[in-house]
């Protein structure tokens, strides 16, 4: 995986027109926090493609596939961070699940407060940083960040089945493996049936959907970041024979995974809506704050 070319800080702050990043696909370890400042363009995550405008803000989560436009005279602020960094958050799904929404554009105070958390942590970063009293500070100043982005979200349902689909998905990110729903139904100490049920409702998706959606997802990350020969990307995920992976993977993307890495390395991924969802260098309130002025 990379980190955009940053520094191996825990936080780090760049605009993206100073960071060696290409349109090829790539893979990072880190939370990615992008405010667009200037410009219009595109920016896929996960093979999405989110048209951006200034104000834009976008949230990549750990372990996500990143394609950066190349459009003339756009431009953002790139705010990376490890994982490690965060103290528990109350919403946990928010966090960890490569489904859940990412991309916004605030507006009023949402858009002024995200804003100035943002400059402030660049300032924080600079002033503090390499000191324990400056990694507790930016891990809550990040914290506060993510919980206002959070807040931009539909707010989550609590019920049973929610909570039951949680622990599924949070299971899938443990371990990415083509399984069976009884493997899941197992380790969560419940029905198949019970499984299958809660995920129509919370989903209108079977369990078995999920967990295909979520290993089809896996794979096409393999493909476009690695070297690996398909094969070895099937047999990572748990396909000891090849043409069952193809089969897999055509049902599930409408590709083989061949065409689908060909097609990627001639061209970004296909746009959606925007309302699908919701650096070396130094950031200061300025950069942030006049960057954000709307043509």
């Amino acid at each position: 995986m990379v980190s955009f070319g940053l520094t191996g800080d825990p936080v780090s702050a760049a605009r993206l027109s100073d960071l060696p990043v290409g349109r090829s696909a790539m893979r990072t370890a880190d939370h990615v926090v992008i405010l667009v400042s200037a410009g219009q363009g595109t920016h896929a995550l996960d093979f999405v493609t989110y048209a951006c405008r200034p104000g834009t803000l976008l949230w990549g989560r750990p372990g996500q596939v990143h394609q950066f436009g190349e459009q003339a005279g756009f431009d953002a602020t790139v705010l990376t961070f490890s994982p490690s960094l965060l103290p528990e958050l109350p919403l946990p799904e928010l966090v960890t699940d490569p489904f859940a929404p990412a991309c916004w554009q605030p507006a009023g105070e949402d858009e002024e407060a995200i804003v100035a958390e943002i400059a402030q942590i660049g300032v924080d970063r600079v002033r503090y940083g390499g000191t324990p009293f400056g990694e507790t500070l930016l891990a809550h100043s990040v914290a506060v960040l993510l919980m206002r982005i959070a807040a931009l979200a539909p707010e989550p349902r609590r019920g049973p089945a929610d909570l039951l689909i949680g622990l599924l998905r949070a299971e899938l990110e443990r371990e990415v493996r083509h399984r069976r729903v009884e493997d899941y139904a197992e380790q969560l100490r419940c029905s198949v049936r019970t499984l299958t049920r809660a995920s129509l409702a919370v989903t209108g998706r079977s369990a078995k959907q999920l967990i295909d959606e979520r290993v089809a997802l896996e794979a096409k990350r393999l493909l476009a970041t690695s070297g690996m020969p398909v094969a070895d990307v099937g047999r990572r995920l748990g396909f000891e024979e090849p043409t069952n992976f193809g089969r897999f993977f055509a049902r599930e993307t409408g590709q083989s995974p061949g065409t689908f890495r060909a097609v990627l390395h001639r061209s970004p991924a296909p746009r959606v809506p925007h309302q699908r969802s919701a650096l070396p260098g130094r950031l200061t309130p300025r950069t942030v704050l006049t960057s954000n002025t709307r043509p």
